[in-house]
């Protein structure tokens, strides 16, 4: 076996090895890895060689961990422009697995896995499922979609290697995803938060008592949400829904996750280095500081990625977590650089509104962001659902509640907005990642 892939070239160590090597070790390990990589990269990825040519680099350049800051960034549209093979390092007959994302514009991303790639890919997902306090006699539920979207898969293939129960009902069929929670005893779900939202709507518009039913965890990713959002699930589902990370072009979900402390995920960085770079200058920031996350694989052989830009907006935390694990914690991603909006020179995110929303009483967390133009001036309107109760009272305290949430999301965006409430389930629900934000502005 491979010592690209294999921790010390023995297979797998446990979760209990791996998120606890010392620290001096696990530096010394990623260091070999990264030097591996970069030269699989250079050897075989045009582009990338091309682009350390360019700067009079060669895979000899690296000798320490920080001369990675030295090498070429990695964009979503490289893996657009050289669609769909010309960033994998492995040859066709060495791949054992492709999928692919397809974005909201353009040509998809285009991802390979060779057989060595789908091994890591289990072995993160084993020890993510384990930080959640998951083990083998759960039955999982994995509502994350199957085929070219790398949820379904991941999460399956990981939670089988758990020794977990898996039910693969993948994505959508409310009625029958509520009946298999009920009747299959289930005690841990997978799903996009959003989507586990909608499940709670409809279990209370069946009868169904959710708090009553052996499901005691949740791990949820697939899109930003923030810590509002967790609360609200947790209190109205009594679960411990937990944070996982992760994107198809590094590996898929696995990247990082939360533990039982719920201070941070952690990245398993024997696999992925992280760095956090500024939004302005590019340049590596301290611990602790916020910029974009920047991630290498540091195994990956179908298609190894270098310095790539996440465009997702967290920190690393320099403290050590009370769960003893020794690869570090990045801040839960609850927005994106590429999600910020400017509206009238106002810089504003969807994860700020959201936040805003959830801490007045009243409002349900399905919301919609409406943007549109009028006279040459940028306009916002705010869609939020309220209780039922609520919308069925006095018009006083509609008003009340509306100008509160002005007031609210006035505060933390710098902004007036309009707002407007709407009755329960007026907002379309998603099977899969949430749409928060309608641009009708080129209409």
């Amino acid at each position: 076996m491979s010592e690209l892939w294999c921790d010390q070239g023995q297979g797998f160590h446990p979760a209990s090895t791996s998120d606890y090597l010392p620290v001096p070790q696990l530096r010394d390990l990623q260091l070999r890895r990264l030097k591996s990589v970069v030269r699989r990269a250079y050897d075989h990825v045009a582009l990338f060689r091309q682009r350390m040519d360019e700067k009079n680099l060669t895979p000899n350049s690296l000798r320490s961990l920080e001369d990675l800051r030295r090498l070429p960034f990695t964009q979503k549209s490289d893996l657009r422009d050289t669609y769909p093979f010309g960033m994998f390092a492995s040859p066709m007959q060495e791949v054992v697995r492709v999928h692919a994302s397809s974005g909201t514009t353009g040509k998809p991303i285009v991802v390979a896995y060779t057989r060595e790639d789908v091994a890591v890919w289990t072995s993160v997902m084993v020890r993510s499922f384990a930080a959640c306090g998951l083990h083998q006699g759960d039955i999982i539920q994995n509502a994350y979609g199957y085929g070219l979207f790398t949820g379904g898969l991941g999460a399956h293939y990981g939670a089988e290697s758990l020794g977990a129960t898996v039910i693969p009902i993948s994505g959508g069929n409310t009625q029958r995803q509520i009946m298999v929670l009920k009747d299959f005893g289930v005690t841990a779900i997978c799903c996009t938060p959003s989507y586990f939202l909608h499940l709670l709507d409809q279990c209370q518009a069946l009868g169904v008592n959710i708090r009553e039913l052996p499901l005691r965890a949740g791990v949820f990713g697939a899109e930003p949400w923030t810590e509002a959002m967790r609360l609200r699930i947790e209190a109205e589902s009594n679960i411990e829904a937990f944070d996982i990370y992760g994107l198809s072009e590094i590996i898929g979900p696995g990247v990082a996750i939360e533990c039982g402390h719920h201070t941070g995920l952690h990245m398993f960085e024997d696999h992925f280095y992280p760095e956090i770079i500024d939004l302005e200058t590019d340049q590596p920031v301290p611990d602790g500081m916020e910029g974009e996350l920047v991630l290498t694989t540091l195994t990956k052989r179908g298609m190894p990625m270098i310095r790539y830009r996440t465009h997702d907006i967290s920190a690393i935390i320099p403290e050590e977590c009370p769960c003893g694990r020794t690869i570090r914690r990045i801040e839960r991603i609850a927005r994106r650089s590429d999600d910020m909006l400017i509206i009238r020179g106002v810089n504003m995110f969807p994860s700020q509104i959201e936040a805003a929303l959830l801490a007045i009483e009243g409002t349900l967390p399905h919301y919609q962001i409406i943007l549109s133009r009028e006279q040459g001036l940028d306009q916002v309107e705010v869609q939020v659902e309220v209780t039922p109760e609520l919308f069925s009272d006095r018009v006083s305290a509609l008003e009340d509640l509306q100008t509160r949430l002005a007031r609210g999301i006035e505060n933390s965006i710098g902004l007036r907005v309009a707002v407007r409430l709407v009755e329960p389930h007026t907002i379309q629900r998603s099977e899969g990642k949430a749409k928060r934000v309608i641009d009708r502005r080129t209409l």
